[in-house]
């Protein structure tokens, strides 16, 4: 995916990397099996950022005592985006442990940590935010960050279920909601294979999702932002 340079962005914005989004047969129906039914993966991105071509990764990563790393990693020439969480699955849920988000757009420099206690139900904000932002929020069962409900849409479009979520994430809660917007037809490696398009607007962030069955990851992902930032991301290799 090619496109025209346009010109630097002010280094002082700071775009918040795929609110929500992705898919997966291979996790789908994740609330009523157990850990194992979930399967690590790599995949490669062509990404276009900031209106220039960069390189994007997600991983699924198996960490000790029966935990999970996911993560999310978009570079290019202007910026270094990385967003990484870390969750169980409990009692059917999968749910939030911790996170953290680093961005770097041109020389600035962005870092949070998010920890989510749910022995005392509560979740907080450390790094660069603001005193508001710091948390404590306090948690509900079936709560999720950003990145995880990105796992979450998959799981529930597969099984039929309605694509509604509680976001805690950067010391906000918000309530998403994702519909489908019919089947398309996608390139894939030469390939074309019929997706199905879901689609979210928070009225700050429009998310759009292609899920294509047999690939445990985003087929592509658009994401527009409403001071025009946007972030594409369309899948060329899975490991």
């Amino acid at each position: 995916m090619k496109a025209e340079m346009k010109p630097a962005p002010n280094p002082r914005k700071r775009f918040k990397p795929i609110a929500a989004i992705a898919l997966t047969a291979t996790l789908a129906a994740a609330t009523l099996l157990p850990a194992h039914a979930i399967e690590p993966f790599t995949a490669d991105y062509k990404a276009n950022f900031m209106g220039m071509e960069a390189n994007g990764q997600m991983t699924l990563a198996r960490e000790d005592r029966g935990r999970w790393r996911y993560s999310l990693n978009v570079r290019n020439a202007l910026a270094d985006l990385s967003q990484v969480t870390v969750f169980e699955v409990k009692d059917g849920q999968w749910r939030p442990l911790s996170s953290n988000d680093t961005n770097k757009v041109l020389v600035k420099r962005s870092r949070k940590s998010a920890t989510y206690d749910w022995a005392r139900g509560e979740a907080r904000w450390s790094g660069d935010v603001k005193p508001d932002r710091a948390g404590p929020i306090a948690l509900r069962p079936g709560d999720m960050d950003a990145l995880l409900i990105n796992l979450a849409i998959v799981r529930d479009l597969a099984a039929g279920r309605p694509l509604n979520y509680r976001m805690v994430d950067d010391g906000r809660i918000k309530e998403l909601e994702y519909t489908t917007a019919g089947q398309e037809s996608i390139d894939i490696g030469g390939e074309a294979r019929t997706a199905t398009k879901v689609v979210s607007d928070d009225g700050r962030r429009q998310t759009t999702a292609w899920v294509v069955e047999g690939i445990p990851v985003p087929a592509r992902i658009v994401q527009r932002n409403k001071n025009g930032d946007s972030l594409e991301l369309t899948i060329q290799a899975l490991h």
